[in-house]
This record gives C-alpha cells, structure tokens and sequence, in this order.
C-alpha cells in the first residue's frame, strides 16, 4: 500500500481504556481487551504497509498499559507520537497533520475499535483514492470508522466535527464536501463500544486476540 496508515489509539491502561466493557467483565479485563484489539490492529496494518509509513497517535503513556511488552514489540518500524489538544476531533486533526510534516503522500486512518478489520479493507479504502480526494468507511453506530485522504491536511475539518454521536459520520462527510473534496465510500465496519459489539465482533473474527480476549473474559465459548 502506497498511503501512510495512521492508527490513533489509546494506551489500554485499567481505567481509562473501554470502560463500558469494564462494567461488564472488570476494569483489568477490559484494558487487556482493549491491549488485545489495538495489537491486531498493528498486525493487519504492518501486513500491508511497509515500515517508516505506519504512524501510531497515541494518547496516555505505554508503561503502565496491558500487555505493554507485546505492544512494543509490535511497534517495531512505526512512528510513535502523542496526541495532541483537547477535544477528539482536533487531536485527529493534529495527527493527520502529524503525518503530513513528516512525510508527502495519502493517510488511510482507522481507530483501535474494530479488531476485524482485514488488509483488504486497508487496501481498498487507499485504492478509492485513486477517484476520490478521501474516502470514509461508515460504522453501524452512525460514526466512521476509517478515513483516507489524498492530502492529509483536510483533515483540519474534523476539529469542527462532533465526535461519538449518532451524527458524526453524516457530519464528517458533510464536512469534508463542504471543503471541495470528492468522498468515495468503502464497506460499513461495527464499532466495539459495548458488550453486544463485542459479542458481535468477536463471533465474526474469532482467530483474533480481540475475541480471544473478550471471549475468555465474558466467559463465552467458540
């Protein structure tokens, strides 16, 4: 894959880290889920994506992470930088901008929430570029889960746009059209936010760590 990926994430310390899954299986459980899905999601981007054009925008500190020793193995041949500013949308935003300082060439970024995520999907979503200025995978819960951009300074819009609402893929899109760009679609991916998500998620991908994980903490057997 020619284009840059961009994984923003964050550090999957007890606490902090899916929090809604804690409710359910405990907070430890849930940061070693979350350490679980963010590691499958290095592992399908370094299968398509050369070292020195895999960036990881991270928020909160490794050291004090679940699984923080296979985590750093893993990011071997990435560039590691902190997130930065207040509101999600603009910590987006500064990381595309992130890259595009160091490095000329397309972004296709995507979370750590969908540990289903396959090549192919990375794949495609650089290859709509090729028609398209950027190109927005929609996630079931009305957001998006993956945004490619041929010049990744136009995701200065995403500052402006709501994020972790019913609306913000719709608004996303509208943001980026208003800007003069030409939005391509790629496939509808669901978002591990709640424990039905990962019930669902886990079933569809069940040789990743995420159900695995999830899977053994849930007390659900494959």
């Amino acid at each position: 894959m020619r284009a840059h990926c961009l994984v923003v994430a964050k550090a999957p310390v007890p606490g902090l880290a899916k929090t809604r899954l804690g409710e359910r299986v405990g907070m430890e459980a849930a940061a070693g889920i979350a350490a679980a899905a963010l590691l499958d999601t290095l592992d399908v981007c370094a299968e398509v994506v050369p070292p020195g054009q895999r960036h990881l925008a991270l928020a909160g500190s490794l050291a004090r992470a679940a699984r923080s020793r296979e985590i750093d193995v893993a990011l071997a041949g990435w560039i590691v930088s902190d997130q930065v500013g207040d509101a999600f949308g603009e910590r987006l935003a500064r990381a595309h901008a992130e890259v595009a300082r160091r490095a000329d060439g397309p972004v296709v970024q995507i979370g750590m929430d969908t540990p289903q995520v396959t090549g192919d999907l990375l794949l495609g979503a650089a290859r709509g570029l090729d028609d398209h200025d950027a190109v927005l995978g929609p996630a079931e819960d009305g957001g998006w889960w993956v945004l490619g951009l041929r010049d990744p300074t136009d995701a200065v819009v995403l500052a402006d746009v709501p994020m972790s609402t019913p609306g913000t893929g719709a608004q996303t899109r509208r943001a980026l059209v208003d800007r003069g760009l030409r939005v391509g679609t790629t496939r509808t991916l669901r978002d591990v936010d709640e424990a039905a998500d990962a019930d669902a998620v886990a079933g569809f991908a069940p040789r990743t760590r995420f159900s695995a994980a999830w899977s053994a903490a849930a007390g659900v057997r494959r």
